[in-house]
């Protein structure tokens, strides 16, 4: 059942989702060859409390750490580890937070230094889908409009689209309904409801669609061994439109990227 929020919910949401924003934003400085993931996930535990939130995945279904931390062909879920990150490397953070009984969660994938051409591309459509999918977040459609959406646009690359692996609604608790796959037909499934939020999360290979899991019960690899991306925001329906709740815009103060691709999907402006 999805569970609408009212508009003070939405803010108390907001509020977890920018503490989300600011750990990816600090953790973008951090992302270098030699670093390792364990480091970056004691780096952003410190950084949520300090900032009045309670790491949310720290021990959700036993999870070990306060992120997922997934290097090049892990597609999600990886263990933050001992081994440190390489020059052209790619590293998936997914991060979540607990604040006024309300959870954010969303992810940026990262390069480490100089990544190969076809990897920077996976990167820049994958994270382009994400907005292609929000666009479809609004009132009179479904969860198959936005999961057409994100298929459409990134099989056209050639890309494969994870199945097994979905976003969702998002509240009280980490998961909710819908269920927000990256694949559909439009005009199918769950109808979308004011004041509803979810998380939506593209998970794109390079290569094949298929993904495998490691022994650990977590991490999940793609089946041929290539790159995989992911990029996640959150979105609320307020006033029958996407209203985003995080931002990628600390991310990008930290890398000198200058971007407007999330001011459409703002009825308010952005505070830095």
């Amino acid at each position: 059942m999805i569970i609408p929020k009212t508009a003070e919910e939405i803010e108390l949401m907001r509020e977890s989702a920018l503490i989300v924003s600011k750990t990816l934003g600090m953790l973008a400085k951090e992302v270098k060859p030699g670093v390792t993931t364990l480091h970056l996930d004691a780096l952003a535990e410190t950084f949520i409390r300090d900032h009045g939130g309670v790491p949310g995945f720290l021990g959700l279904y036993d999870f070990p750490n306060s992120l997922c931390m997934s290097p090049n062909a892990q597609v999600v879920h990886g263990i933050p580890n001992d081994t440190p990150l390489v020059e052209g490397d790619i590293i998936s953070i997914d991060c979540g937070v607990l604040k006024n009984d309300f959870y954010g969660d969303h992810a940026y994938t990262f390069e480490v230094g100089e990544v190969a051409p076809e990897t920077k591309k996976l990167l820049q459509v994958t994270k382009a889908s994400l907005y292609v999918g929000m666009r479809q977040f609004k009132k009179g459609n479904r969860v198959g409009d936005v999961g057409h959406a994100i298929q459409k646009y990134t099989e056209d690359h050639g890309y494969g689209v994870v199945r097994e692996l979905v976003g969702h609604g998002l509240g009280r608790k980490m998961h909710e309904d819908p269920e927000m796959p990256n694949y559909g037909k439009r005009g199918r499934g769950k109808k979308f409801v004011e004041g509803m939020v979810v998380a939506i999360e593209p998970m794109i290979n390079l290569g094949t669609r298929r993904i495998r899991q490691l022994k650990d019960g977590w991490t999940i690899l793609t089946a041929d061994g290539k790159p995989s991306a992911h990029f996640e925001h959150n979105v609320a329906l307020v006033d029958g439109k996407p209203e985003l709740l995080s931002t990628f815009q600390y991310v990008y103060e930290a890398l000198g990227i200058v971007s407007d691709e999330e001011e459409e999907f703002r009825q308010k402006k952005l505070q830095l």
